[in-house]
């Protein structure tokens, strides 16, 4: 077994031998065939959101093929294609018999696992997917038909399910509606195809790039904002006549003015979805008279996905050429090249860059 390894912060990963043992009662080992290259293991890779423990094996968004399973397990076998939820629930806490089980709040966990060099190995959300294999929770895996490919079911394990369920799941996009997104990378191209799907009539898509904003168009959006050259507040309130969009969703995650944006843009009992994962101690500021024509602001986690049924509903729209999943993979890598990966996140010329393992 092999992985890419984090060492330290703002360090490029290295590709080291490890060892992760078989799984236990309750656990699945897959190998793992595919993986996704998220913003939030970039995150992670800075050190945005603190510290996961060192050594570190990046990456949650994973697909691939069940090697084994520990006692008990019955949801998957041996040979199963699986994508990967980072996001496991427990099933009988308040928030999972309510029905927001990505909102559990025990989430079966294996723990720490494994070890690089003989040291304790650390592994990202419990899912660490820059690696040939992984150890899950059973209700981690969820079993795929075998002739979807696995760089593009890999994404639905966090960019699309975040996305188009923060329009669906979460804000419930309405037919015929006017939507604003901010940020065209993964999530947000997801958010805007989630929206479009949804039936929403327009569509703005806002980034400071221009190649990003012409992939808002292949996935949906009907109108561009570069936020570069414009206020994005402003352009929106110019292309709804003055109204404001109905949802606004902030998909970047970065800095605080687009949180604040995403608010002002929306028009009366509009609806607001922070979606992006910011940085801790990023202070929000808006007036709080932009709440009082009864605006609604919301955080989605996860997509609220139930993602046993979310991940096949997502796979029969692509199945069915109504959700654009291929499109997402702007270019397949070896695990070798994980930094190149990274690079060409940073630089944003890519919707995903997707690792293969073999």
């Amino acid at each position: 077994m092999k992985a890419a390894i984090m060492h330290g912060f703002n360090r490029e990963l290295t590709i080291e031998e490890i060892e992760l043992g078989g799984p236990r009662a309750g656990e699945v080992l897959v190998n793992l065939k595919a993986s996704g290259v998220c913003h939030s293991d970039w995150h992670a890779l800075k050190g945005d959101w603190g510290d996961y423990g060192l050594p570190l094996v990046l990456g949650h968004e994973g697909a691939g093929m069940v090697q084994e399973v520990g006692a008990g397990v019955t949801a998957v076998k041996p040979g199963d294609h699986v994508i990967l939820a980072w996001r496991t629930n427990c099933g009988i806490c308040e928030m999972c018999q309510h029905g927001w089980p990505n909102l559990c709040t025990a989430p079966p966990s294996t723990g720490q696992r494994g070890t690089v060099g003989g040291e304790p190995l650390h592994r990202f959300t419990d899912t660490g997917t820059f690696a040939t294999h992984t150890v899950v929770p059973e209700s981690a895996p969820v079993v795929m038909p075998k002739e979807i490919p696995f760089a593009q079911a890999a994404l639905i394990g966090c960019g699309v399910m975040t996305g188009y369920g923060a329009a669906v799941n979460t804000a419930r996009v309405r037919a015929g509606s006017t939507v604003a997104v901010f940020g065209c990378g993964g999530v947000g191209l997801n958010c805007i195809q989630g929206a479009r799907v949804a039936g929403a009539e327009m569509i703005i898509a806002v980034d400071l790039r221009d190649n990003k904003l012409e992939l808002g168009r292949r996935f949906g959006a009907t109108h561009t904002v570069n936020a570069a050259d414009n206020d994005p507040v402003e352009a929106i309130l110019e292309l709804t006549g003055g109204e404001g969009v109905h949802y606004a969703f902030e998909a970047i995650g970065v800095a605080s003015a687009p949180y604040s944006q995403s608010v002002r843009c929306t028009r009366r009992r509009g609806t607001t979805v922070w979606v992006g994962h910011a940085p801790l101690n990023t202070a929000v500021q808006f007036d709080a008279r932009d709440l009082f024509f009864e605006r609604t602001v919301i955080g989605s986690f996860y997509g609220s996905a139930r993602t046993h049924v979310d991940f096949l509903r997502i796979l029969a729209l692509y199945r069915e050429g109504k959700l654009m999943l291929d499109e997402l993979v702007s270019r397949q890598l070896p695990l070798e090249r994980v930094n190149d990966a990274f690079a060409s996140l940073a630089e944003g010329d890519v919707a995903r860059s997707v690792l293969i393992m073999d």
